[in-house]
């Protein structure tokens, strides 16, 4: 049988070089173009049997790649690439007629998920023979199960609970800071189960709009919407006699909510367009990091499926909380990454592990692993412990959002300790902390102290004064209050300077934030951020 020949198109040399190896080690015959006009050129003169397509690019957008393509006759399944950002342009280029989507970053096991709906048996063989499919071979989850090398009583003990109720196919809740290793532990409970030899499906709920997510976990019948030229299968079709993991559970819209508790309780579900039942045997697991009985007081996650979910909870706690783990996953990490770099170093100088164990890892094992690759790369300690000590002295390096984001033109946030350099955010909050180590003597933390920097009023309503942030709670507070109220005035600092820069666009803002548009509704209703346009006098 001739190869499956792809053509690649992204304006991003790396995306071409890393998905031209990964392709071609596979079995496929891949073919790159740079722009959209060399995409077309190269499509009206050649045979495709698939096209990845990057949306976003310089002068001719994937989009009309796309229409132009379909208008022409063109026949060959399209995959759109799209950034968590375009989420739109992935609605809008399946109704053009986009065979299917993924959403930046992917891993291997995805892309192969989409390939294998394209063409179906047409996918290569595994290279080396046996059955299987081509990536599967170079499937690169994204997960190590070695990361979960740990000597904390706490892991140890969520370890001896994946262990009892693996065999068992009732659902499974994962709780836990981004980057503590949910997906790790999902891919764990499949590995020790009964249905390890079937499908893992990964689906972030997060990722996708609520009508792309539907069509997504549910599938859709051909002529459902416009663009939709065939039937779909859906992710839990897909993850029949297996397990499908959903990622941030929390960020799902109420109406698929319902869909899903459908599910959980009938085993069967209708395609989006679709008259005809569909059955499948699959086991759930979620994860989230949000306080999902908060969401339930807030009405934005159904109580009823909050139920159906809690059969087993699993808390994986911050790398904070488990200090004695940073040490054997540091080593762990650096003998990973240290393979795939000439001249990397085999241990790490005293005042690194140091300053790792000193640390609080706000981002978690993702972002010791991020560290230790960085360090294996740029092969310079100094670097890397400015980065350690400048992110300690700033209360912004909490855990819910980023401590420094680019905007427009790549400037940082200004950090919550700096108000002079935020003269379009009135009424900032300093957060005075106690030096590292407590009070003097061992006692109690000192109280946080919360001073207004008075600011003039703005003539542009947008720079209007803000009012002061909720007060802290009455009383003593424990250290933990004052952890959580460091964090609040943190984040509402950096949510203030990213709506003014976006003319209080709250979806851009989201998006600039990298959280969720009703995560930022949220936050700015617990920050006591109030929008100026509501009451400016124009």
């Amino acid at each position: 049988m001739d190869r499956i020949a792809v053509l690649v198109v992204d304006d991003e040399e790396s995306v071409r070089t890393f998905l031209s190896e990964l392709l071609g080690s596979a079995g496929y015959q891949v073919r790159c173009a740079a722009s959209g006009a060399q995409a077309l050129e190269m499509l009206s003169g050649g045979s495709f049997d698939a096209v990845l397509l990057d949306v976003v690019m310089p002068e001719l957008s994937g989009l009309d790649v796309l229409r132009r393509y379909r208008s022409s006759g063109g026949g060959a399944p399209v995959i759109v690439l799209s950034a968590l950002a375009g989420a739109d342009d992935a609605v809008r280029a399946m109704k053009m007629g986009a065979s299917d989507y993924l959403s930046k970053p992917f891993g291997n096991d995805e892309l192969q998920d989409v390939l294998s709906r394209a063409l179906g048996p047409r996918v290569p063989e595994r290279a080396g023979g046996g059955g299987g499919r081509g990536l599967a071979a170079n499937s690169d989850s994204g997960v190590d199960a070695r990361a979960l090398i740990s000597n904390s009583p706490s892991m140890r003990r969520a370890r001896a609970l994946v262990e009892r109720i693996a065999d068992t196919d009732v659902p499974v809740l994962l709780l836990g800071e981004s980057g503590t290793g949910k997906e790790v532990i999902a891919r764990e409970i499949h590995a020790r189960s009964q249905r390890r030899g079937r499908p893992f499906i990964k689906v972030n709920c997060a990722a996708l709009p609520g009508e792309l997510l539907e069509s997504e976990l549910f599938g859709h019948e051909r002529g459902a919407f416009t663009g939709a030229t065939a039937e779909k299968p859906g992710k839990f079709e897909l993850a029949d006699q297996g397990t499908i993991f959903l990622d941030e559970i929390g960020e799902m819209a109420i109406r698929l909510q319902a869909k899903l508790l459908q599910v959980l309780q009938d085993e069967e579900f209708f395609r989006v367009g679709g008259k005809k039942s569909v059955r499948v045997d699959s086991r759930v697991v979620v994860a989230t990091n949000r306080d999902l009985e908060k969401e339930i007081a807030l009405g934005n996650f159904r109580e009823d499926l909050y139920y159906r979910l809690n059969v087993v909870a699993i808390r994986l706690p911050p790398l904070r909380e488990r200090k004695e783990d940073v040490l054997p996953l540091t080593d762990h990490f650096l003998k990973k990454y240290g393979r795939n770099f000439i001249h990397a170093a085999s241990e790490l100088p005293s005042e690194v592990l140091h300053a790792f164990a000193d640390y609080d890892w706000p981002g978690n094992v993702r972002e010791l692993e991020n560290m230790v690759r960085r360090l294996c790369v740029l092969k310079d300690p100094t670097l890397v412990l400015d980065e350690l000590h400048a992110a300690s002295r700033s209360p912004a390096s909490a855990p819910s959002l980023p401590t420094a984001y680019g905007g427009d033109e790549g400037t940082p946030l200004p950090r919550a300790e700096e108000p002079a350099r935020t003269p379009a955010s009135p009424g900032v909050q300093v957060l005075e902390m106690p030096a590292r180590g407590g009070a003097s003597g061992g006692g109690a933390p000192e109280p946080v102290v919360n001073a207004v920097v008075p600011a003039p009023r703005y003539a542009n309503p947008f720079d209007a004064p803000q009012p002061p942030p909720p007060p802290p709670p009455a009383g003593e507070m424990s250290l933990k209050d004052i952890g959580k109220r460091a964090a609040m005035l943190a984040e509402r600092e950096a949510i203030l300077v990213m709506l003014q820069r976006t003319a209080w666009n709250k979806r851009r803002a989201a998006t600039k934030l990298r959280i969720s548009y009703k995560a930022l509704l949220y936050k700015i209703k617990e920050c006591g951020i109030v929008d100026p346009r509501a009451s400016a006098e124009f």
